[in-house]
């Protein structure tokens, strides 16, 4: 049924099946229910490289193919997979991944801090704005989409192991990287957003509506704590291989 609006963006469909499923390529492809789904660019290539992962298929994008790849870790077969940018891409492919066998997924990747964090702090978000556009075919509209409790669990302890000092904290998902204006900061941070990013929202909404567990570790990258002096800084460059591992061992803890 749909729950119509005015405005486009604010319907909301409560019917799960969709003309096209993510399944619809009837794939013979059952993988691993633990999985990496990271925004870590070529570290997931780099790390089934090294570790000779087996590549089990790809998914063939109108941009590029993702590999997906299969590693035994500590005795757990885990799927590996780079995740896109952007909350629809990346939801497109979280969607096919838990429809081929994905059950329990954390995520990692780089965000923007809209406090005072040092670059390379690692951070928890529990919950999410909803400042982007996917997250609303996943789920009815609201202003946040809390993450899974499961994961945020496994997270923590994880963080904790390795002797990891964090922050949890509400995280505000955009699609206008570009659109970050001066005031809308300010805005975002007066209702308790302390970093930036693109997917989570999207990502928890999906998890959410097709029942499994998905968590996201982020790390801090370029800054927007000071309005009038953005600083790239080294956009996270040193947290990306170390937040695969922290995904890895996370999922050993879920």
């Amino acid at each position: 049924m749909i729950i119509k609006n005015e405005i486009p963006i604010l319907e909301f469909d409560t019917d799960e099946k969709s003309v096209i499923m993510p399944e619809h390529e009837k794939l013979d492809l059952n993988l691993p229910r633990k999985a990496v789904f990271a925004f870590l660019g070529e570290h997931i290539d780099i790390y089934a490289k090294n570790n000779e992962c087996e590549k089990v298929a790809e998914f063939i994008s109108a941009t590029k193919a993702y590999p997906i790849y299969v590693t035994n870790y500590k005795g757990e077969n885990i799927c590996l997979c780079q995740a896109p940018v952007g909350s629809a891409p990346a939801a497109q492919l979280l969607d096919w991944l838990i429809a081929y066998g994905a059950k329990e997924i954390i995520s990692a990747g780089s965000c923007g801090a809209l406090e005072d964090f040092p670059e390379n702090t690692f951070i928890i978000p529990k919950k999410a704005l909803r400042d982007e556009g996917t997250s609303y075919h996943y789920m009815k509209p609201s202003r946040y989409v809390d993450v899974n409790k499961d994961a945020l669990m496994a997270i923590e302890k994880t963080l904790k192991d390795h002797g990891l000092k964090y922050v949890e904290v509400i995280s505000w998902s955009t699609d206008g990287f570009f659109r970050e204006t001066k005031e809308k900061v300010l805005y975002r941070k007066e209702e308790g957003c302390s970093v930036v990013e693109m997917e989570c929202s999207a990502l928890a909404a999906c998890a959410q509506m097709r029942g499994v567990i998905w968590g996201q570790i982020l790390f801090t990258a370029d800054s927007l704590a000071d309005i009038e002096r953005y600083d790239e800084r080294n956009w996270g460059g040193d947290s990306f291989e170390y937040a695969l591992k922290l995904c890895l061992d996370t999922l050993i803890n879920i």
